[in-house]
């Protein structure tokens, strides 16, 4: 019939795109309200936020609009064989997911499969075939170590994208590379993605 087809894809743009933001503990997730916010402006976006331990010090939870899980609620969520795993119900729920920022502690866990929280067990569980964005952010002289380089190559390796560090005067007073892209670079990558990942529907 010649309703069909307009139909079903009006249906897919109606479906709201998912967004997994990880936050791990490096000082630029101070930035977490004010990138989720922003996120939230993109029509059809949903966003759900995976935090580390760490990364807690740095922002106020009360400032972050939609759920917010850590490695407590993977815990608390899970009592018996039949119950959800909550890294694996993520991970279905995502469309994909940004890692905004990934310090470097997180970032040499991912390069060697060490899944030891609940962002790093969704990482290691994610679906490839999904996009997945992370944002390096470190001090300087971290950034600059030999084995910072081999490690963002194994993530591009595994087909994540990197969304590359600028040059700024860091927290700590130092200046140089390793502070975490502006946020509105980080949003304009989504929104690129999701550009792209519309295209099929509106042809």
């Amino acid at each position: 019939e010649p309703g069909l087809p307009a139909e079903k894809s009006s249906s897919v743009l109606q479906k709201n795109f998912h967004v997994l933001v990880g936050v791990t503990g490096s000082v630029a997730a101070l930035k977490l309200p004010l990138l989720v916010t922003e996120l939230l402006k993109l029509p059809g976006l949903e966003v759900k936020v995976v935090t580390t331990e760490r990364a807690k010090h740095f922002y106020n939870a009360q400032e972050i609009p939609v759920t917010l899980y850590s490695d407590e609620d993977e815990w608390q969520l899970w009592k018996g064989r039949s119950d959800p795993v909550l890294h694996i119900e993520l991970r279905r729920w995502a469309d994909l997911m940004l890692v905004a920022p990934l310090d470097a502690n997180t970032l040499a866990k991912l390069a060697n499969g060490i899944c030891d929280n609940l962002l790093t067990c969704v990482i290691r569980a994610w679906d490839l075939s999904k996009p997945l964005l992370f944002c390096p952010a470190m001090n300087t002289a971290m950034w600059e170590h030999p084995i910072t380089a081999q490690q963002v190559e194994q993530l591009k390796g595994f087909g994540y994208t990197e969304i590359p560090c600028v040059v700024k005067k860091l927290v700590c007073g130092d200046e140089g590379r390793g502070a975490m892209a502006e946020v509105w670079t980080i949003v304009e990558s989504v929104k690129r993605i999701l550009e792209e990942r519309d295209l099929p529907t509106q042809s």
